[in-house]
């Protein structure tokens, strides 16, 4: 073989190994690299498929909460495993972490105020303390002559105007069959009106900020309640029942799940799944007190389960206005497993009547059959049951039913309550770096399990598309991408290439607002500088993420009832824009920042938080607090995210990143001089003010 052939051989050889290499490196190496080495596709064609609609999201979101409620849980030890800690979200979820609920409690301090006689019973006017200055009004209704225990039964009023007058017809047949009975009013509509309406009609959705419901307080005031029965010596301890219609058929759920001295429960159209609130938007026509903050996304057949082994008897009729029936039949199945699970089906029932919101007579008769035998032993069929008397003459006057006849005592809190009921924590005092840096970390553990627990489990991909680019002869020209940061939605990033897309330079991503004007946005960036790549941003709820403005009071109610907040939301697209923008040629993934205005502020800070690594926080007119009522249609900017009043507040945040230097543009919030005076303290800059 001559001289000339080996070398051709050996070439041939070189040439071999070369293209196994490159094979080897485009079939297994290359899908490994960022997606910031590859190109990104160019669309051409509308891009479909995904839907940026609001509603459908939440219907979705819903549906995943309801059908997936026990879906983990197959026996009756997987349920026990699983029981005392559904059991804790619920009491966190009401505010009632905050209470004594194993401790000793402080006196009830009962105050009587008069006595009415009946014919076989009386009536004992009184009020009671169920926290230092918040009186709770009630009737209590004794049989005569009792000459052994007697059981009772806890009514728990709905809304109603006068609402130990409206519902008093109930209380006077349970003391005509033997019970002692005691209505409740709420701290809504009762002789003192507070309020339960706070997001419903007054814009107080900061409420959802506070994690503050005012199922909390009705709860807390219905075990309070259950306190002084058992205190009366003729009460049969161990034979307590708790009954109520609409909102009184909601507490009756919560009040059961959470105190296992309610022997039987019978709550009256109170409740249906989450999946048919939102779907049906019956959920606008519930009050705020329908629902404790569902900081754990859990269904409502999940807070019937925990009342499991106990009688349960759930009345529904087939035309309520605000729950279909179908709802509710779904709701008992779910519930039903779990009694099945003790091996008592048996104890829980759903009676269907024809009709619609309010009680029928088929309903009332079933309920006060079930209340006999299973508190008194007594197996009385429905049809030798009289119905409930609401005949005008049988009825007392608010005059008469009246507690507070000299004047309601001048320090109740009733009309206040919920600016005290949930604990809202006062910066702590830092003293140097460790201790700011063990505060924020522990800030960060609060906000991920209980403000932004609903992130999504597990990151969906970003299938990036540039829809748009262009070069000018100014500067680079620009790139528009759009990206899925979370399924069902593809948001929109405009970027502005001020220096050559080839080299890595700093990115400052601008938010835009909900509401803005044709380049109101590019006005606003113009005068942050021109030393980086500028990023305009969409949120869901902008632009083409977003919604009509009228939806806004329904979205900000429905999304906290599925454990989200717009705001929430925005945060979570905002970090995903963060992370997408780290795997674009030209960006220093080391020197991102954020520029935001008015409400987006709040979400820049949280994301930045979150992230961890935010170079430059540039905020104009941030919101100085996420404790602020908003307009009563629930129209402009939502800065609320559930419960992180409970640990900070949007104007405390800059102190926890000393890292990231903080630029505001306008005045200055007094809110932020903690925050301020921190940073400094530890060593860190101090804001940079324009």
């Amino acid at each position: 073989m001559n001289t000339l052939t080996i070398r051709i051989e050996t070439l041939i050889q070189k040439i071999f190994w070369i293209k196994l290499v490159c094979l080897f490196f485009c079939l297994v190496l290359l899908p490994f690299q960022k997606t910031g080495a590859q190109e990104i596709p160019f669309i051409t064609e509308p891009e479909t498929g995904q839907h940026n609609n609001i509603r459908i999201y939440l219907m979705e979101k819903a549906d995943e909460i309801t059908n997936s409620a026990f879906n983990n849980i197959d026996t009756h030890e997987t349920w026990i495993n699983e029981k005392d800690q559904r059991y804790s979200e619920l009491v966190q979820s009401l505010g009632l972490n905050y209470m004594p609920l194993t401790e000793e409690r402080p006196d009830l301090n009962v105050n009587y105020t008069g006595k009415i006689q009946m014919d076989g019973y009386h009536i004992e006017k009184l009020y009671f303390e169920s926290l230092p200055s918040l009186y709770v009004p009630a009737n209590l209704y004794v049989p005569d002559n009792i000459r052994s225990l007697c059981p009772a039964i806890l009514y728990l009023c709905g809304h109603s105007e006068s609402q130990k007058v409206a519902y008093q017809p109930y209380a006077h047949k349970f003391a005509q069959l033997g019970f002692i009975c005691l209505i409740i009013e709420t701290t809504h509509q009762g002789e003192v009106c507070g309020d339960h309406h706070g997001c419903y009609s007054k814009g107080w959705f900061n409420w959802y900020s506070r994690g503050y419901s005012p199922a909390g307080v009705e709860v807390w005031n219905a075990l309070r309640a259950l306190d002084f029965l058992c205190s009366r010596k003729e009460v049969d301890t161990g034979n307590i029942g708790v009954t109520g219609r609409s909102g009184g058929g909601a507490q009756t759920w919560f009040v059961s799940a959470i105190d296992k001295r309610v022997k039987a429960a019978c709550p009256g159209v109170g409740a249906t799944t989450l999946n048919e609130q939102i779907l049906t938007k019956t959920i606008d026509w519930h009050c705020d007190c329908m629902s404790p903050i569902n900081t754990f996304c859990r269904d409502f057949s999940e807070i019937g389960a925990l009342i499991a082994p106990r009688s349960l008897l759930i009345e529904q009729g087939d035309r309520d206005r605000l729950t279909t029936i179908e709802g509710v039949k779904e709701l008992y199945k779910k519930v039903k497993k779990i009694y099945g699970f003790y091996n008592t089906p048996q104890n829980v029932e759903l009676i269907e009547t024809q009709g619609g919101h309010g009680a029928t007579a088929e309903g009332r008769k079933k309920m006060l059959s079930f209340f006999l035998e299973e508190l008194m032993g007594k197996k009385v069929p429905v049809e030798k049951i009289s119905d409930v008397d609401f005949s005008p003459e049988k009825m007392l006057s608010s005059k008469d039913l009246r507690v507070y006849k000299d004047g309601v005592p001048a320090d109740d809190r009733t009309t206040t309550i919920y600016d005290s009921f949930i604990r809202i924590p006062e910066p702590p005092l830092i003293k140097n770096k460790n201790e700011l840096f063990a505060y924020r970390d522990s800030v960060i553990c609060f906000l991920e399990k209980n403000t932004f627990g609903a992130f999504p489990d597990k990151k969906c991909s970003f299938e990036p598309h540039m829809v748009f680019r262009s070069i000018d002869k100014d500067n680079f020209g620009s790139n528009i991408y759009t990206f899925v940061p979370e399924e069902g939605w593809r948001l929109r990033l405009d970027m502005r290439w001020k220096n050559n897309p080839k080299e890595k330079k700093p990115l400052l991503i601008v938010l835009k607002n909900p509401g803005d004007q044709f380049g109101e946005v590019e006005t606003f960036s113009k005068q942050l500088g021109e030393k980086w790549n500028v990023a305009y941003f969409n949120t869901r709820g902008v632009e083409d993420a977003g919604w009509e403005n009228s939806l806004q009071w329904h979205i900000r109610r429905s999304s906290a009832w599925i454990g989200r907040t717009i705001a929430s939301m925005q945060v979570y697209d905002l970090l995903r824009c963060l992370e997408f923008c780290r795997t674009l040629p030209g960006i220093d993934s080391e020197n991102i920042s954020i520029a935001a205005r008015d409400g987006m502020g709040a979400v820049a800070l949280y994301a930045a938080l979150l992230d961890g690594n935010v170079a430059t926080l540039i905020l104009k007119n941030p919101p100085p607090t996420q404790n602020e009522s908003s307009c009563p249609d629930g129209k402009g900017q939502a800065v609320e995210m559930l419960n992180c009043l409970r640990v900070t507040d949007v104007c405390q945040l800059p102190a926890l990143m000393p890292q990231t230097n903080v630029k505001i543009i306008g005045e200055v919030p007094e809110s932020y001089q903690w925050a301020e005076n921190t940073r400094c303290k530890i060593g860190s800059t101090s804001f940079q003010k324009e």
